[in-house]
């Protein structure tokens, strides 16, 4: 059995979430093959050189899981981009590619957060290739800590307000821009986040069936996808 999540959003003001995202590491997860979270893990992320005691405990949770036999697999996402390699060690998780294709239940399979599938939110595709530049991340991660603190508290206020502002269809992925992705990639099952619309979407790829799999944001409940020999479920579950 596999589980891929994604938009946790992860942080000390939420502990709602975060009581959720330990119950599923204490729970289904111990029974898992493998874990994969398609970014936004956290609601920001400074810098692995500015873990939070919050973010270390988290860290902590998750090197138990990877001990007890369960892969970790992590995809940066808008939010937490500038998660690196210390993180990633420390947590026993490996950090993937955006796109990335692996074989999930018998077929290929696209992975990405999904940010990148939303071409008409011009302003947001032009900033995110300014901040994702090899040149700009070196940057952004040698910058003081307290300069971090205000880009992080700017950017997220912006994204709240561009939110509100934008209209759905801009913030949603490209329709067009998605059946050219997944056949780029020779696939016919595409799995991401990041739009916080969860479901499960039938497309024709190169005049074959194929479909997007949209990941749900935890926030009033929580979501997972479940890979096992039943096939691919997405189901909503309540926090407790």
């Amino acid at each position: 059995m596999i589980l891929l999540i994604s938009d946790l959003h992860l942080q000390e003001e939420r502990p709602d979430i975060t009581r959720a995202f330990l119950d599923l590491l204490d729970g289904r997860a111990r029974h898992a093959q493998a874990l994969y979270i398609l970014g936004d893990f956290f609601e920001a992320w400074i810098g692995d050189d500015a873990m939070t005691p919050f973010q270390q405990s988290i860290c902590r949770a998750l090197r138990q899981l990877g001990d007890s036999g369960t892969a970790i697999y992590l995809m940066h996402g808008n939010r937490d981009f500038l998660l690196g390699q210390r993180f990633c060690e420390a947590a026993g998780c490996t950090l993937l590619d955006d796109p990335c294709v692996i074989e999930l239940g018998g077929e290929q399979v696209l992975l990405m957060h999904g940010d990148t599938l939303c071409t008409r939110d011009v302003g947001y595709m032009k900033m995110r290739r300014l901040l994702r530049n090899p040149l700009s991340l070196w940057v952004l991660r040698h910058l003081p800590l307290s300069a971090r603190y205000r880009l992080a508290r700017k950017l997220r206020s912006e994204s709240r307000t561009q939110g509100r502002m934008k209209s759905t269809e801009i913030v949603d992925v490209t329709p067009e821009e998605v059946p050219k992705v997944m056949a780029a990639h020779g696939v016919r099952t595409l799995v991401h986040g990041h739009t916080h619309r969860p479901a499960i979407h039938k497309l024709v790829v190169d005049g074959q069936p194929a479909r997007r799999i949209v990941l749900g944001d935890w926030d009033r409940r929580g979501w997972a996808l479940q890979v096992d020999e039943q096939g691919f479920q997405l189901a909503p579950f309540d926090f407790s």
